[in-house]
C-alpha cells in the first residue's frame, strides 16, 4: 500500500465548506504525517487567492460547494504549468461524474464514507504525479538530446561536403594540372625519342598517366559532383550510367519531369542517397536489375532505388556499426525529409527518400 512518508513535508490546500469535514480531514492527515500543513478555504475566491500566494503539493476538494463545484476550482488549476494533483473528497458525487472529472485531468476521487483511506489516496496521487513529472522531464531531455544530435549530424554532413569540395579543388588544381603537364612532356619525349625502346617506354608512361588522370577525375566527381550543376535528373542519370557501365547491371531511370526545381541542399542529399544505394547494390545485392524512380509530384521529392537482389538480412540492419543507411537517414532529416528501407530475403531492396519541397529552388547550382 502506498503511504505518505512520516518525514515528508506536505502543504495541502483543502477546499471544503463544512467545518466538521475540515477538522476530520486535518485529524486524519496529521495522524498519517505530523509534518502536513493544511490550508483550509471554503470559497472560490479564497481558493484562487491561496493558490496564487502559496505553492501547494496537493489539493483536496469537496465536489459540491456553496455556489460552485470542484470543477470550477479545477479550471483555475488546469492551466498552471506544473499543476499539483487534485483529489475529490466528496459524498455528493456519483461514479459517472467522478470518472468524467478524472477525464478532465483530476487525479482521483474518494467518497467521504471511506475517508479513512484518504492518506493512501493522497499518497498514490502524489506518487503518480511525481512519476508523470519525471517522465515529462525525461521526454524533454530526450527531445533535447535528439535535437542536439540532429544539429551535430547536420553540421558534420556540411563539414564533410565542404571538405570534399576543398579536396576536389586541390586534386583539380594541383594533381590534375601536374599530371596533365607531365603527360604532355612525356608525349614530347616520345615524339623525339631516337630509339624504339624509348618510344615504347614513353607510350607506356603516357598510358599510365592517362589512367591516373582518369582516376583523379572519377575521385573529383565522387567528392564534388559538378554534374549537379546540370540538375538532379542529369546527375541521377549519370550515376545510373556509371553504375551500369561499371557493374554491367541493367539500370533504368524513370522521372516525372526532365526539369525539377529542387533546392541545392536537397539535390545533394538525393544525389548522395542514390550514390550510396547503388554502392550497396554493387557490394552486397547480387542484383540483375536496378530501377530508379525520381518524382516531384505535388512539391514532394520522392526518390526510389530498387533492386531484385538478395535483400538485407534483419541482423545486418541492426549491426551497431552499420552506418551507411543510418547516415542516409540523418542526411534526409537535415533537409526535413525521411528515408524508408524495405527489404525481403531473395526479393530485393527498395530505398525511398521523401522530402517535402516547401519552396521553389532559388539556385539549384548553389555551392555546397
Amino acid at each position: 500500500m502506498v503511504k505518505i512518508a512520516p518525514e515528508q513535508r506536505l502543504r495541502i490546500l483543502h477546499l471544503e465548506d463544512s467545518l466538521a469535514d475540515q477538522g476530520l480531514v486535518r485529524r486524519i492527515m496529521t495522524k498519517a504525517n505530523p509534518l502536513v500543513e493544511l490550508l483550509h478555504v471554503d470559497s472560490l475566491e479564497g481558493f484562487t487567492d491561496q493558490l496564487t500566494k502559496y505553492p501547494v503539493d496537493i489539493i483536496l476538494a469537496d465536489y459540491r460547494l456553496n455556489g460552485f463545484t470542484a470543477l470550477d476550482a479545477w479550471q483555475h488549476v488546469a492551466h498552471l504549468p506544473n499543476a499539483p494533483p487534485f483529489v475529490l473528497v466528496s459524498g455528493a458525487i456519483g461514479e459517472a461524474a467522478a470518472v468524467d472529472a478524472m477525464r478532465l485531468g483530476i487525479s482521483d476521487y474518494l467518497l467521504k464514507e471511506d475517508i479513512a483511506r484518504l492518506p493512501h489516496v493522497a499518497a498514490r496521487a502524489l506518487e503518480v504525479h511525481q512519476a508523470k513529472r519525471e517522465r515529462e522531464f525525461a521526454v524533454a531531455r530526450l527531445a533535447e538530446s535528439q535535437a542536439q544530435l540532429a544539429a551535430l549530424a547536420e553540421h558534420l554532413q556540411t563539414s564533410i561536403e565542404q571538405e570534399r569540395a576543398a579536396i576536389a579543388r586541390e586534386i583539380h588544381d594541383d594533381i590534375g594540372g601536374a599530371l596533365t603537364a607531365v603527360r604532355f612532356d612525356i608525349a614530347w619525349m616520345g615524339r623525339h625519342a631516337t630509339t624504339a625502346e624509348m618510344k615504347e617506354h614513353a607510350a607506356a608512361a603516357s598510358e599510365m598517366l592517362q589512367h591516373a588522370i582518369g582516376a583523379s577525375q572519377r575521385i573529383m566527381m565522387n567528392l564534388r559532383p559538378p554534374v549537379l550543376e546540370q540538375g538532379l535528373v542529369a546527375a541521377v542519370r549519370w550515376l545510373a550510367t556509371s553504375f551500369e557501365r561499371r557493374t554491367e547491371t541493367p539500370t533504368a531511370v524513370r522521372v516525372s519531369s526532365e526539369e525539377m526545381a529542387v533546392p541545392a541542399d536537397v539535390q545533394l542529399v538525393a544525389y548522395r542517397t542514390t550514390q550510396e544505394a547503388l554502392t550497396n547494390v554493387a557490394k552486397y545485392a547480387h542484383a540483375t536489375k536496378v530501377t530508379i524512380d525520381l518524382s516531384d509530384h505535388e512539391r514532394v521529392l520522392t526518390l526510389e532505388v530498387a533492386d531484385n537482389g538478395c535483400g538485407i538480412a534483419p541482423d545486418m540492419r541492426a549491426k551497431p556499426k552499420a552506418f551507411g543507411l543510418k547516415g542516409l537517414q540523418e542526411r534526409a532529416r537535415t533537409v526535413g525529409g525521411w528515408l524508408d528501407v524495405s527489404s525481403q530475403s531473395a526479393q530485393g531492396t527498395c530505398i525511398t527518400l521523401t522530402v517535402p519541397l516547401t519552396s521553389p529552388a532559388s539556385n539549384p547550382s548553389e555551392e555546397f
